[in-house]
């Protein structure tokens, strides 16, 4: 193909892609000595009013967006032949396509790059877009000055407000990752078309590569995250997580439960942060001598039982309006084995704004049930003022009892979360000496 020398102030170097709407070349920025990626409207499009309004309004959002996630837009304009073309960020590091067709990600980078999509179309969704085209030619990878690359959710070419996101007239959406419904132009498309896009593209990263056939997902790959999986490609959407940041909170539960790497006969899955809290009732009365432990911001506080340590200060794939990680702690006698030895005891903490803004109190725990487990009724713990709102699950298997509790903290306007399996003498008194040295600064 032979390209333009020049668009507009930008030197034309190569060309990065062609497709069938349109060609993405890469040019030189001469003022900032950069190189960006400029999309051109295909000439065989280029009459064609719905297309062309199509090509501006993916401009129109990703401008609108503006966030680390999400492919940047610079500057629009015309051809002289009236064509428009898009300015936007150039990801050095490729597309997710160009990496699987060189082979298969380790299972722990497939499911990192899993997490920041999930995190990136949460994006979208906050702002009440569905993307509807996530495939791995729209995935792109960026290095970061320092710490790991970013990924990036590109071309929203075919991305709505999510208020439009219905009546489609034309078939939108790539066979093998869109929803049944994107293929129907009387049904409704929302956000859990986008949790079947991210369904498929899990399945394609952490499947073993094969011939035709259904995909088999390779050895390792968590129990859990196999189910969500399978829950977000359900061809109902009502049978699917409703939107990316309930299947990016799912998808973190199940990566760091560790027992969902256990054979199937184990009865109870833990989800999320699970760890294992054993009867404690000598240290009920909070003697003198025990300690306190904060997050890296200060945030979340929690006094620690006698003997015990804290560690960690983040709740990974939980993101706070700047990008950084929600506080959360693991807290343990030895926080560096709870996750693998189920004898170590432990709790994980965390304090979310986004699930506050999302969901109450009670409707995050009853976000996490346990099967094969009898649920007592939900009862809530008024201890230091607070209003905790107390599951209790006695489960068959390794993990005898497992409690979720949550409160609301009006102060900073989160939830505050807490995890634990108790042993199976803990009395409820004792989850609530616990839970009552929990504070939020």
């Amino acid at each position: 193909m032979t390209g333009p020398r020049q668009i507009g102030a930008y030197r034309i170097e190569r060309l990065l892609g062609a497709g069938s709407f349109a060609t993405v070349w890469l040019g030189h920025d001469p003022a900032l000595d950069a190189h960006v990626a400029i999309k051109v409207l295909a000439e065989n499009w280029s009459h064609d009013l719905r297309v062309r309004e199509r090509f501006q309004q993916e401009a129109r959002l990703l401008w609108r967006l503006a966030d680390e996630r999400v492919v940047r837009v610079y500057a629009v304009g015309e051809l002289p032949d009236g064509r428009p073309y898009s300015v936007m960020e150039f990801a050095a590091g490729g597309s997710l396509r160009d990496r699987l067709e060189r082979g298969e990600l380790p299972p722990a980078g497939a499911l990192r790059v899993l997490r920041e999509i999930a995190a990136g179309v949460a994006v979208l969704h906050r702002h009440r877009i569905v993307h509807r085209d996530l495939t791995p030619g729209n995935i792109l990878f960026q290095a970061a000055p320092s710490g790991p690359e970013r990924v990036l959710i590109a071309d929203l070419g075919l991305a709505k407000a999510l208020a439009a996101a219905s009546g489609l007239t034309a078939r939108a959406g790539t066979p093998g990752y869109m929803a049944p419904e994107q293929d129907d132009p009387l049904s409704t498309v929302d956000t859990s078309a986008d949790v079947y896009g991210l369904g498929r593209l899990g399945t394609r990263l952490l499947s073993a590569q094969q011939g035709a056939g259904r995909p088999r997902l390779r050895p390792g790959v968590p129990a859990g995250v196999a189910a969500l999986l399978r829950r977000a490609t359900a061809r109902n959407p009502r049978d699917r997580p409703p939107d990316a940041a309930a299947f990016a909170a799912a998808l973190n539960r199940a990566v760091r439960d560790r027992s969902t790497f256990t054979p199937p006969r184990r009865a109870t899955t833990l989800v999320a942060a699970v760890l294992v809290l054993v009867c404690v009732s000598a240290d009920t009365a909070l003697p003198e001598g025990r300690r306190t432990a904060s997050d890296g911001t200060g945030r979340l506080t929690v006094t620690l039982p006698t003997g015990w340590r804290a560690a960690g200060s983040g709740w990974a794939g939980r993101l706070d309006g700047d990008g950084r990680l929600e506080p959360a702690l693991v807290i343990s006698p030895d926080p560096a084995r709870w996750q693998t030895d189920p004898g170590v005891p432990g709790a994980f903490i965390g304090l979310s704004r986004g699930a506050a803004a999302r969901t109450t109190a009670a409707g995050f725990v009853a976000e996490h049930p346990h099967a094969r487990c009898a649920a007592a009724p939900v009862r809530h713990s008024g201890r230091a003022g607070a209003d905790w709102v107390v599951a209790r699950f006695t489960c068959t298997g390794a993990k005898p009892v497992i409690i979720e509790a949550a409160r609301p903290d009006t102060r900073s306007a989160a939830l505050v979360y807490v995890q634990i399996a108790p042993a199976p003498q803990t009395s409820d008194q004792e989850v609530d000496v616990l839970l009552a040295g929990v504070g939020t600064d």
